[in-house]
């Protein structure tokens, strides 16, 4: 039996995935404004823009530890729910 949550109800790791996604998009456009530059001839950017560009990983790491965090949630919610379950005889 599995355990379904209703879906307006938050889990686990939600709130890292959103944040993550996030930061992912924030990455993604200094990237694109870093990268203009380049293809359109004009001044580079600083060092320091770049820097930002590193954003995109960071938002990828923090989606996948939410979604390792829901994993380990539900994992753990259908141990508690087999355990509570009555064991049925097996038939040999």
């Amino acid at each position: 039996m599995t355990v379904t949550p209703h879906p307006d109800e938050a889990r686990p790791g939600d709130a890292l995935v959103k944040a993550g996604g996030v930061v992912f998009i924030l990455g993604a456009v200094a990237t694109l404004a870093t990268m203009a530059p380049l293809f359109l001839g004009t001044e580079p950017f600083p060092s320091y823009a770049w820097a930002l560009c590193m954003l995109m990983g960071v938002g990828f790491a923090i989606s996948a530890a939410g979604v390792l965090r829901s994993a380990a949630a539900q994992r753990r919610a259908a141990r508690a729910s087999q355990a509570a379950a009555p064991a049925a005889p097996r038939a040999t």
